[in-house]
C-alpha cells in the first residue's frame, strides 16, 4: 500500500537548517499495524503528515497504491483525505457546538453523501465504538474517553483504507488509554485497516506487530514476535 522511497523533510528554522526525515525508506502493506516511536521532535509527526497527505517531501517518494502523492495537486490531495485515510488526533478535534452525531457526520460532507443516509451512517459509527446511547450528546456532556470515541467514528464512517492515529491515549488516564486501544484494535481487525499510530507509551508499542522508531529523521523498523 505505502512505499516510501528516500524521503526527506527539511524545514528552515530563521537561518538554520532542520531536517525531520533524513532518506527513509519503509513500507506498509495492506492491513498492516505499525507504531511509531521516538524523541520530541525526531520526526514522528512529519512522518504521519506524509503519510496522511498533509505534506509533501523535500526529496523522495510517498506512494500510496501506486500513486505518488508529492506529485498531485492540492484538490486530488484533499480527495484522497476525504475518501482513503481517517485521522485521530490526541485532543480529539470536535467541534463543541455540534452534537457526537454531527461531529461524526462532517466527515460524510465533503463525499456528497446527504440527509438521512448520512444521519444513519453517523449513528451506526456510534454505535460500533459503543456510543450508540449518546448521539445527541455534546462534547463537553462526555467523557474523555468518550470523546475519543466519537473521534474514531468520525474517522471511520467514510470508510477508509487508511486509519492515522497521532498520540491518541495522550489525554486520558491508563483505564481509559486501555479501552480505546481495544476499540482501535478491534476496528482494525473488524475493518481490515491499515492501522498507523504513533505513540510514547512503550506498552502499547509492546503489542504492536511493527515498530518504527525515528530519532534524527533515520528510521529503524522491528518486528515484535508473538505481538
Amino acid at each position: 500500500m505505502y512505499e516510501l522511497r528516500g524521503v526527506t523533510k527539511r524545514y528552515t528554522r530563521g537561518k538554520e537548517a532542520v531536517v525531520a526525515l533524513d532518506s527513509v525508506d519503509l513500507a506498509i502493506a495492506d492491513g498492516d499495524r505499525l507504531v511509531i516511536q521516538g524523541p520530541t521532535g525526531g520526526g514522528k509527526s512529519t512522518l504521519l503528515q506524509m503519510l496522511g497527505a498533509l505534506d509533501r517531501p523535500t526529496a523522495g517518494e510517498v506512494t500510496l497504491d501506486g500513486t505518488d502523492l508529492a506529485k498531485l495537486s492540492e484538490a486530488k490531495l484533499t480527495k484522497v483525505r476525504s475518501e482513503n485515510i481517517g485521522f485521530v488526533f490526541q485532543s480529539f478535534n470536535l467541534i463543541p457546538t455540534l452534537t457526537a452525531q454531527e461531529n461524526v457526520e462532517t466527515a460524510l460532507v465533503p463525499l456528497g453523501i446527504k440527509g438521512k443516509d448520512r444521519r444513519e451512517r453517523a449513528a451506526e459509527a456510534l454505535k460500533s465504538v459503543g456510543l450508540g446511547e449518546r448521539l445527541g450528546h455534546l462534547p463537553s456532556e462526555m467523557s474523555g474517553g468518550q470523546q475519543q470515541r466519537v473521534a474514531i467514528a468520525r474517522a471511520l464512517v467514510k470508510e477508509p483504507k487508511v486509519l492515522l492515529a497521532d498520540e491518541p491515549t495522550g489525554n486520558l488516564d491508563e483505564s481509559m488509554r486501555d479501552e480505546i486501544m481495544d476499540v482501535l484494535e478491534r476496528m482494525w481487525k473488524e475493518l481490515g485497516l491499515t492501522f498507523i499510530m504513533v505513540t510514547h507509551d512503550s506498552s502499547i508499542a509492546k503489542k504492536a506487530p511493527r515498530v518504527a522508531t525515528i530519532r534524527k529523521g533515520r528510521i529503524t523498523v522491528k518486528e515484535n514476535a508473538g505481538a
